[in-house]
């Protein structure tokens, strides 16, 4: 079924905790996700909150990668939205798996804007011209 975009979902536990406080090397890791996707990368913001968490956005041309840490608990959720046929979100989801040192996941994906139920024809290019 083509989709105008892929949504993993996912959960990351018991994560290195000292990484999921670290807002420096959480936006590294985010933003080398995102190169990892073969993504476009547009913007970023990251926020390190007290006494501790870090919650940030890499905004690629293809859409978004965010993050959301609690250190206390080695717990991150994290959602990667992918637009387009070139860019590959479990890419981004098996290097960050690795990166913040997950020993359990619980991740889903869903098809966002399925090509039926907007009415688009199966055989249309991902991007039509306006």
């Amino acid at each position: 079924m083509k989709s105008l975009g892929r949504h993993i979902i996912a959960e990351f536990y018991d994560c290195n905790k000292e990484i999921l406080d670290n807002v420096e090397a959480i936006e590294k890791s985010m933003k080398e996700a995102a190169y990892e996707t073969g993504a476009t990368l547009v913007n970023s913001s990251f926020h390190r909150f007290l006494p501790y968490g870090v919650s940030g956005v890499v905004v690629i041309s293809e859409s978004h990668l965010t993050i959301h840490t609690w250190p206390e608990y080695g717990y991150a959720a994290v959602d990667l939205f992918t637009c387009g046929d070139d860019v590959d979100p479990w890419k981004a989801f098996s290097y960050l798996k690795k990166i913040l040192k997950s020993q359990r996941v619980h991740v889903v994906e869903h098809l966002r804007g399925k090509y039926d139920e907007i009415g688009i024809p199966e055989n249309s290019p991902h991007k039509m011209e306006v």
